[in-house]
């Protein structure tokens, strides 16, 4: 049995079954996301999030929102995680990418191989650098012991746009409660780092 989800219609459908969310907390009013309401993420135990697939043209940037994202999800502590790089033989063994099609034996095979029962995959749909910044991300988070799509968001964050802006004013208030936060509010908005950042943590408050 081979599974395979289509983004066109993933939150689409997600409305009609109730489980698509919009995140309430200011700093996190990113994008419509779905997560299953019939899972509890917890359950998981651990996770390995596997390098993201990369239609940038700034190799380094998967490198560099894979961490990020890890990081983020580290602190909120729903779950473990690992990281699974690119250049980790276990990557080239399971052939781990987000537009594979996985069946339940490989599902299997990749949660006793890789001790997890969650895998989180995803693609950097877009990059721009500064002037104009801008990351698009879509990601799922599939349960190894059975199949289930359990959590998913495609979403792109605009430095340019007036709502991104203000969450970016959120984050930092809320967040990082720093002394000379306008300061760094403008350097979320020039530093490709520092936007991902903010990025990763929107990403991981809808969980």
């Amino acid at each position: 049995m081979c599974l395979r989800w289509s983004w066109n219609i993933l939150l689409p459908a997600a409305v009609l079954l109730g489980g698509c969310r919009t995140p309430q907390t200011p700093a996190s009013q990113a994008a419509y996301y779905y997560l299953n309401p019939g899972k509890t993420l917890s359950s998981l135990g651990r996770v390995a999030i596997v390098e993201l697939d990369n239609d940038s043209s700034y190799p380094q940037v998967s490198t560099d929102v894979t961490a990020s994202l890890f990081q983020a999800l580290q602190k909120k502590q729903v779950f473990g995680l690992t990281i699974i790089h690119r250049n980790d033989p276990t990557w080239r063994s399971l052939q781990m990418d987000a537009a594979s099609t996985y069946g339940l034996d490989q599902m299997r095979t990749i949660r006793e191989t890789l001790k997890c029962d969650g895998l989180l995959l995803g693609t950097i749909t877009e990059f721009r650098p500064y002037p104009h910044m801008a990351v698009g991300l879509r990601l799922k988070l599939l349960d190894l012991r059975d199949g289930q799509l359990l959590w998913a968001i495609e979403q792109v964050w605009d430095s340019a746009d007036k709502r991104t802006e203000k969450r970016i004013k959120d984050y930092y208030k809320s967040e990082k409660r720093l002394a000379f936060a306008p300061l760094h509010e403008q350097l979320a908005t020039v530093s490709p780092l520092e936007f991902i950042k903010f990025v990763s943590f929107e990403v991981a408050e809808t969980l």
